[in-house]
């Protein structure tokens, strides 16, 4: 996940490193830095240079089977792709595992050895001319020449490598847009709206029944905005997004989203409201002496597994609010049903942990901030398209199931259940 780095370091030499909150701002600022900033800026180079690997790895591999998903290939098509296998490259003095594309030579008939590996993995130590490089740039400041010699250290030129990352990174933003769904079984889907590469950014993130994250997609909008919305959705279910067997809808307060949810799925969709943004729009209203008391008792209540229970409490707590303030009891009692929702289905205790919040979809958000934050200028939507799309390819790799995933059949049940009583209605 490269991708448009080169092409920010070549345009702005002393651009900001963002790859963690401890680094310094800039790299004039890492120079007067104590000795632990600048090794993690060591450390960054060090991960530049993995990526640099992969990079290099793919391109002789796209030399000899063509561009993924093209028909016309190079060589009279005698070489096609072929997975993956585990591999490693030494950097810094130790391996570090790297995921090596596999090659096959259809006229031999067996896996053909890519040159740039065993030449990476066997010939090359790539300490040295790391450390001497990254060094040579905190000793100096000269960033801008030990950048111009770190890139053609791999015989990269830094206009050609910034050429070919946003080459890349254009072929993911249409890998991800055009995918197809069809082969999953969803049950849930997440939406939510955060700010990325200084643009608003509502992304769909799919819940399988095996308990996998799927990001389905995203558009440069806000959730005020319900058209551009069904939008998105409409655009998913195109590709294969099924929602006829009952899915669980996890949003935040914005009404915009539940009225798009609704429109495109219909009566297929069930809401559950974020807990955690009612509990603390509720408390926004308040006196900062109320705030933690009330926060302490939402949760509490919020944490009843037992449906009746549950909104029996929130309903005493709104008894009193109506004499505190009336603001936050009207907060507590708009869409107050939906946030319980999964005890109203029965599986609090099971799936609550994962699903009774947004928070699968905050913790992308979060992780797709630190692709976009590297970018200092962004000039153009087509740039932030590129790197949030790419950014999410790299996230759903090592993207966990939710906790209890096995108890999702349960869900599944309960909500075909739910659907049929509400049509009987």
């Amino acid at each position: 996940m490269l991708f448009d780095l080169v092409e920010s370091t070549r345009e702005e030499p002393m651009n900001q490193i963002h790859d963690t909150r401890n680094l310094p701002k800039t790299l004039r600022e890492s120079l007067e830095s104590p000795l632990e900033i600048k090794m993690a800026l060591i450390e960054h180079h060090m991960e530049l240079a993995r990526m640099l690997v992969r990079e290099i790895l793919d391109e002789e591999v796209c030399q000899l089977a063509g561009d993924r998903y093209k028909r016309n290939k190079p060589l009279d098509g005698r070489y096609s792709r072929w997975g993956s296998n585990p591999g490693s490259v030494r950097i810094g003095g130790e391996r570090v595992p790297v995921e090596v594309p596999r090659v096959r030579d259809n006229h031999r008939q067996r896996s053909h050895s890519l040159e740039s590996y065993e030449t990476l993995h066997d010939g090359i130590d790539f300490s040295d001319r790391l450390y001497d490089h990254v060094l040579l740039g905190l000793a100096t400041g000269d960033y801008e020449r030990v950048a111009s010699e770190f890139v053609d250290g791999f015989g990269l030129s830094q206009s050609s490598a910034s050429r070919s990352f946003q080459e890349r990174s254009r072929r993911a933003l249409e890998e991800f847009e055009r995918r197809s769904l069809e082969k999953y079984d969803f049950v849930g889907l997440w939406i939510d709206g955060k700010s990325q590469a200084r643009e608003q950014i509502v992304i769909a993130l799919g819940l399988t029944m095996q308990g996998e994250k799927v990001p389905l997609g995203f558009i440069q909008a806000t959730t005020e905005n319900s058209g551009a919305v069904k939008g998105l959705l409409r655009d998913i279910v195109g590709r294969g997004f099924s929602f006829e067997a009952g899915l669980l809808c996890v949003i935040d307060g914005a009404k915009a989203l539940k009225k798009a949810v609704e429109d495109i799925f219909g009566d297929c969709a069930i809401i559950q409201r974020c807990q955690w943004h009612k509990r603390e729009n509720v408390v926004s209203y308040l006196n900062e002496s109320d705030k933690e008391s009330y926060r302490r008792r939402l949760q509490q209540a919020y944490q009843l597994s037992d449906h009746d229970k549950a909104r029996e409490a929130l309903l005493e707590i709104h008894r009193e609010l109506k004499r505190l303030n009336l603001s936050a009891a009207n907060s507590l009692m708009e869409g107050l049903d939906e946030t319980v929702t999964l005890q109203q289905l029965g599986l609090f205790e099971l799936l609550g942990k994962s699903l009774k919040t947004t928070n699968c979809i905050e913790n992308l958000n979060s992780q797709l901030n630190k692709y976009t934050g590297r970018v200092k200028h962004w000039k153009s939507s087509d740039q932030r398209h590129r790197w949030v799309a790419a950014g999410l390819l790299e996230i759903e790799k090592k993207m966990r199931r939710i906790d209890n995933y096995k108890h999702l059949p349960l869900l599944r049940t309960s909500l075909q259940e739910a659907i049929e009583k509400r049509r009987k209605q």
